[in-house]
C-alpha cells in the first residue's frame, strides 16, 4: 500500500484528498498524523512554486509521496492582488469578512465587466526518488458589488460565478466541487497518479 503524505494540517483539504483516493490503494495522512511538526516557509513567487515548497520539503523529511497544493484569488483590476499571498492579503489576522469589505471599497464603481477575477489552485506531488509532478486550474467570474451566500470560507462571499449565477459561497459544496479550482486541479493530479498508485 502507497503511503501518501498530504502537506496540510486543514481537515477540510483533508477530507477532499481523501474523498478523491478512497477507491485506491492508498494509506492519506497529514502531516501531522505522519508526526511531521515543521515550518515551511513558502517563499515562492507563484502557486506552483509555493505548492513545490511544501511537497519537496515534506518529502525530504518524511521519505513518502507527498502531494500538496497553494491556492488564492487573483483580481485583474487590482494588478493580481490579493495573489499569491492572498491568505496574508491585509494582515493574517484580519478577518475575511473585513478583507472583503476593503476589496469591494477598493472596486467601489469599476464596472463588472472589468471585476474580473479567478481562484487559483496548484498541485504538485513530490516523489523520493526526485521527480515533480505539477497542475494548475482556475475558477473564472468576477467579484460582486457585495458579499452574499453562507457557504465556503475565505473570498467565496465576494466571488461570482457567472455559469451558476451565485457567487461561491452560495453554491452547495458538490456545486462547487465539481467547478471549483481546487477540485479540479485534485481530480487532474488523482488521473496523473493512476499509474503510480
Amino acid at each position: 500500500m502507497t503511503k501518501i503524505i498530504i502537506a496540510t494540517t486543514n481537515e477540510g483539504k483533508m477530507k477532499e484528498f481523501r474523498s478523491l483516493l478512497a477507491h485506491k490503494n492508498v494509506e492519506i495522512v497529514s502531516m501531522k498524523e505522519a508526526g511531521i511538526n515543521i515550518d515551511i516557509d513558502e517563499n515562492g513567487k507563484t502557486f506552483e512554486e509555493n505548492a513545490a515548497i511544501k511537497a519537496k520539503t515534506v518529502c525530504d523529511v518524511s521519505g513518502c509521496l507527498c502531494l500538496s497544493d497553494d491556492s488564492g484569488l487573483v483580481i485583474d483590476f487590482l494588478n493580481g492582488e490579493p495573489g499569491i499571498y492572498s491568505a496574508r492579503y491585509l494582515g493574517h489576522d484580519t478577518p475575511y469578512q473585513e478583507k472583503n469589505k476593503i476589496i469591494i471599497e477598493r472596486l467601489n464603481g469599476v464596472p463588472k465587466e472589468n471585476r474580473s477575477a479567478r481562484f487559483v489552485c496548484a498541485v504538485v506531488a513530490a516523489f523520493p526518488d526526485g521527480r515533480v509532478i505539477t497542475v494548475k486550474e482556475t475558477m473564472e467570474g468576477y467579484i460582486a458589488d457585495c458579499p452574499a451566500g453562507n457557504g465556503g470560507f475565505g473570498y467565496d462571499p465576494i466571488f461570482f460565478f457567472p455559469p451558476k449565477n451565485k457567487t461561491s459561497a452560495e453554491m452547495t459544496p458538490d456545486e462547487k466541487n465539481s467547478v471549483s479550482h481546487r477540485g479540479k486541479a485534485l481530480r487532474k493530479m488523482v488521473a496523473l497518479l493512476e499509474e503510480e498508485i
